[in-house]
């Protein structure tokens, strides 16, 4: 699609990322080819030598891919996009494109635990330095940036305790400290917030999740604001090869098209559910940004359009009143990962976030009895019931326990 400056952003999701095809195709074709085949050895020379425009190995472009690109940079409002094989790969192609040994990372310590791990052992092997903090207090960010930052890594909402960090203000501090901001914006979408327009330079996604929407795919994606970045990183993922096939991103750009319709009722659904959890005798304490009582409710109302399906919450109990919760619901299901159309619960300190050890963990709020809870699009009141039974038991446990006392 040539202009679509002026189409709305439900338009965009049906439409973005699609050309013109050979005998008419509604939808890009799947070019599930490792090469592609030169007209000559002009031609070929041409191609390496970047004098013509065309496809060499799908390690380097291809077209399918190359239309899921070109749908997410534009939901993103970024200039182009690069698909990657997973969203850690995503991760690993900003930190290789832009860092060096004696760099300096701040990243926000409310992360994917992946990501924390990812810094502490692989970058710091090669001579990066990280320093992780609570980016929700701008002040944080101004007393830990240094003169060799290069680069700002925040997540927001944070994963797994959605905290909220002001991607306006911290961009800021980054361009003054001539400094990159690296926005992972998973948890909301493209269909929720647009960190570019709010001045990041860097924003990637975990495909999995909320873009493809179907839990049947891994990929990741990175999205950057100008020619000059996009050729940098292009070189680097060329190079370390973590690239998405072309049959994942053809299903990623057929989930795009449902992106904003899903949206909605994720939104729609966690929103019922967190104001029914908040008030439930069980739950000790809950995070959701939909909810006044988030402590950052206004930074989420000035940068979401919407809340989003993530739901963070603590029972009484602790850890233990948490298997008991996760053991016993029937609809929702027991399994990582987030953001496709079924109900996901789990435990993130014995689950996503295992690998960064328990003292990152308590540097980022993870506490052992936390919950996450990816809210699907099946019908609310069913999802309340399921979640309402599971608490029931939890409740006749801690009940029994205290007779048995």
């Amino acid at each position: 699609m040539k202009d679509s400056s002026k189409l709305n952003f439900q338009t965009k999701c049906v439409h973005s990322g699609i050309d013109e095809y050979e005998f008419g195709s509604v939808v890009p074709p799947i070019y599930q080819t490792s090469t592609f085949k030169f007209k000559s050895a002009q031609h070929g020379a041409s191609l390496f030598a970047g004098e013509e425009k065309g496809y060499i190995y799908t390690r380097m472009a291809n077209p399918t891919v190359e239309a899921m690109e070109n749908a997410i940079a534009e939901l993103e409002g970024g200039d182009k996009a690069l698909g990657c094989a997973s969203g850690m790969a995503a991760t690993h192609t900003i930190f290789a494109s832009l860092l060096a040994a004696g760099d300096h990372v701040l990243c926000s310590s409310a992360v994917y635990g992946p990501t924390t791990t990812l810094l502490n052992s692989i970058m710091k092997k090669f001579g990066v330095e990280t320093t992780f903090v609570d980016t929700t207090q701008i002040q944080n960010v101004l007393d830990t940036i240094k003169p060799n930052t290069k680069i700002i890594f925040i997540e927001t909402p944070g994963n797994p305790t959605l905290c909220i960090s002001d991607i306006e203000e911290i961009a800021k501090v980054a361009h003054k400290n001539n400094a990159v901001l690296a926005v992972d914006n998973t948890f909301m979408s493209p269909a929720l917030q647009n960190p570019i327009s709010l001045g990041a330079d860097v924003v990637m996604h975990s495909l999995t999740k909320f873009l493809n929407g179907h839990a049947d795919v891994v990929g990741g994606v990175v999205v950057v604001k100008n020619e000059e970045m996009y050729s940098q990183f292009r070189k680097t993922l060329n190079q370390l090869g973590g690239v998405i096939d072309p049959f994942n991103a053809f299903l990623v750009h057929r989930g795009l098209k449902t992106l904003s319709i899903r949206m909605e009722r994720h939104c729609e659904n966690a929103l019922k559910i967190a104001e029914f959890l908040e008030k439930h005798p069980a739950i000790k304490s809950i995070r959701y940004p939909g909810l006044k009582s988030h402590p950052q409710y206004q930074i989420g109302l000035k940068q979401h359009k919407g809340h989003g399906g993530m739901i963070t919450f603590e029972l009484e109990g602790g850890l233990e009143a948490g298997k008991i919760m996760m053991n016993s619901v029937k609809l929702c299901q027991l399994a990582v990962s987030l953001g496709g159309v079924e109900t996901l619960i789990q435990h993130p300190a014995s689950m996503t976030h295992f690998s960064m050890g328990k003292e990152a963990r308590e540097a980022g709020n993870i506490t052992d009895g936390l919950v996450r809870l990816s809210v699907g699009i099946e019908n609310v009141d069913d999802l309340i019931s399921d979640l309402e039974q599971a608490l029931d038991k939890v409740i006749e446990t801690k009940l029994a326990s205290e007779l048995v006392e």
